[in-house]
């Protein structure tokens, strides 16, 4: 039963992202029987040909309510088409200092996005790579469920 309900929020949050008119970019990692190790980089890849418009980038995360700690701590390493890269170290906040998950919830797992970068404008058109580690203290991270990468046009 437990599968099922995992599937079928999976399947709602990919027929909702899908229908997003904003979005340039969005794709989710499932994170294999729920534990992420400190080794298993999650890569996304996609092109930009817009460098006038600006975006804004966000990090999806699905946990369950076994996730033990209050935020998350990420590397995102973006790649650019020239082959330069930038890496910077994100505090994901998962929960208020009351220990209530943010985001929506659907049963014991909770799904939000999570502001990375606002108004970025595309330095130059192409082929562009973001991975994403956990940066926690802990080598198998148990509780992350998926975990994604959104480029949005920005208001």
């Amino acid at each position: 039963m437990k599968r099922v309900v995992i599937c079928l929020a999976s399947a709602l949050v990919v027929v909702l992202s899908g229908c997003d008119d904003a979005g340039v970019f969005d794709e989710n990692r499932v994170i294999e029987g729920g534990t992420w190790k400190s080794s298993n980089a999650l890569e996304f890849e996609f092109d930009v040909q817009d460098t006038v418009k600006l975006h804004d980038f966000f990090i999806n995360v699905r946990n369950g309510e076994d996730y033990p700690y209050s935020n998350l701590f990420l590397f995102v390493e973006m790649e650019f088409p020239n082959g330069k890269k930038a890496i910077d170290t994100l505090d994901c906040p998962l929960a208020d200092e009351l220990g209530r998950w943010y985001g929506s919830g659907l049963g014991s797992i909770y799904d939000q996005r999570i502001l990375y970068r606002s108004r970025v404008q595309f330095p130059l058109s192409g082929h562009y790579r973001v991975e994403i580690h956990q940066a926690m203290r802990e080598d198998a991270l148990k509780g992350i469920r998926d975990v994604g990468f959104r480029v949005a046009k920005a208001n």
